[in-house]
């Protein structure tokens, strides 16, 4: 089992931005393709970007120009830089891990809220 650990959702207005944050285990980590998903109430779960092991990225059309995912190898963390957000972001959003054909596996969720 691969645990991930994520941070950084809360309650922002219009406008700001936030940084989400998901570690993962070391060992496998600078290996694997990570992604950022988000499910709003009433939706199905998107994929809102990725980042491979080499670095290549790529966004839902909508978060284009507004967010930037990355990684840290030294760290085992990937994020997910935020800005411009609007109430459309509410969501709650999930770190995952594409590990090929040993499966992929995922964070716990971190509520997103963007009101005023």
């Amino acid at each position: 089992q691969v645990q991930l650990v994520e941070s950084g959702g809360g309650l922002v207005q219009p406008g700001g931005s936030l940084r989400l944050s998901c570690e993962a285990p070391g060992s496998i980590f600078s290996i694997s393709t990570m992604g950022w998903y988000r499910q709003a109430p009433g939706k199905q779960r998107e994929l809102v970007a990725y980042i491979t092991a080499s670095g290549t990225t790529n966004y839902l059309t909508s978060v284009k120009g507004r967010f930037t995912i990355s990684r840290d190898n030294a760290e085992n963390t990937a994020y997910l830089q935020m800005n411009s957000l609007s109430p459309e972001d509410t969501a709650v959003y999930y770190c995952n891990i594409y590990l090929g054909g040993l499966g992929e596996y995922w964070g716990q969720g971190t509520q997103v809220t963007v009101s005023s």
